[in-house]
């Protein structure tokens, strides 16, 4: 699999990496031999980068992460994980204590002294601006407890703002095709920086898969029940923000774009790496056979004018509701 520079952290990864949110059984509940299994088809597909968090399932993500590791002390995985979910969303709550609590947590979870990547998980905006905050992770990239830091990003202007800090390495942010606002300023700005750029809900919850219905439900415990209004945290990580009815109808047009040999949802990843810029998309697995087809994305070829039509589709149904709010 193609591999490219995870921006200032200097590390290559896999174009497709995996999202192991799904591994913390927050999607509905995924085994413990079956979360073991998925990360290992991954790896023997080739992807090199896990992304995870200290709030996936409480930690269990983090920390089936690092069982395989140590089965596999070979493999060489880039693991970015992310803090800040466990506390209180205010700006007070991102404190050095906080820092290091969170993080010696982590290097736990995965078995390891210095972590890859940290990246600070959706924070209150005022915290990228906060001079004392991004003193303090510099310090701790100084101590070896983490070899460089990101943030995951809600907007446009948050990423913005964080790109223009030196000590950034990466962005993760929402970027699909039902969520283009992103390719405007924020590739641009990345490149020009040297910042990494991961694209995270590369498949809108699932919707760009096109398997789902109107009529499709999800379990009890899954977000995309239980947050589909932002109950929870925001709604745009359910569904890239896109009302679920007007998903589906999107949906339905972007499989019909698809090349026989491949599948809307590997359709939907090869897009998003294509994008000049990207480093990488984390897509989710819950099982092998998911694992495997996201992984395939990478080799994928699209047809003259596909990115076009996603446009097309986007303008048209889409980015009067999406474009404003992200």
């Amino acid at each position: 699999m193609e591999s490219r520079t995870l921006g200032r952290t200097g590390r290559d990864v896999s174009v497709v990496g995996l999202g192991t949110w799904q591994l913390g059984a927050d999607w509905g509940d995924v085994d413990h031999d079956e979360a073991l299994a998925v990360l290992d088809a991954a790896v023997a597909d080739g992807v090199t980068f896990f992304d995870t968090a200290d709030v996936y399932g409480d930690g269990r993500s983090e920390q089936l992460i690092g069982e395989y590791l140590r089965a596999r002390p070979d493999a060489d995985i880039f693991v970015a994980t992310k803090m800040g979910r466990r506390a209180e969303q205010d700006p007070s709550s991102f404190t050095m204590d906080a820092f290091r609590s969170w993080t010696e947590r982590s290097r736990g979870n995965l078995g390891v002294e210095t972590l890859d990547l940290v990246q600070l998980h959706c924070p209150p905006t005022a915290v990228f601006s906060d001079d004392r905050v991004f003193d303090d992770l510099d310090t701790l990239v100084e101590e070896k407890v983490m070899a460089a830091y990101g943030v995951s990003v809600e907007t446009v202007d948050e990423a913005l703002t964080a790109i223009a800090r030196p000590g950034v390495a990466s962005v993760q942010i929402i970027l699909n095709a039902f969520r283009l606002k992103p390719l405007d300023e924020v590739l641009p700005a990345a490149r020009e920086a040297g910042v990494g750029i991961i694209a995270r809900v590369p498949l809108a919850s699932g919707l760009l898969s096109g398997r789902y219905t109107a009529e499709t439900t999800f379990a009890a415990d899954d977000h995309r029940t239980y947050n589909r209004s932002g109950e929870a945290f925001d709604v745009g990580e359910t569904f890239s923000g896109v009302d679920f009815e007007t998903g589906v109808l999107a949906a339905q047009e972007f499989a019909a774009l698809v090349p026989g040999d491949a599948s809307p949802a590997q359709a939907a990843i090869a897009w998003i790496l294509a994008q000049d810029g990207v480093t990488a998309a984390i897509p989710g697995a819950r099982n092998v056979t998911q694992a495997r087809s996201n992984s395939q994305a990478a080799q994928v070829a699209l047809p003259d004018g596909f990115d076009a039509s996603v446009h097309d589709i986007y303008d048209r149904l889409l980015r009067d509701a999406v474009h404003p709010r992200w």
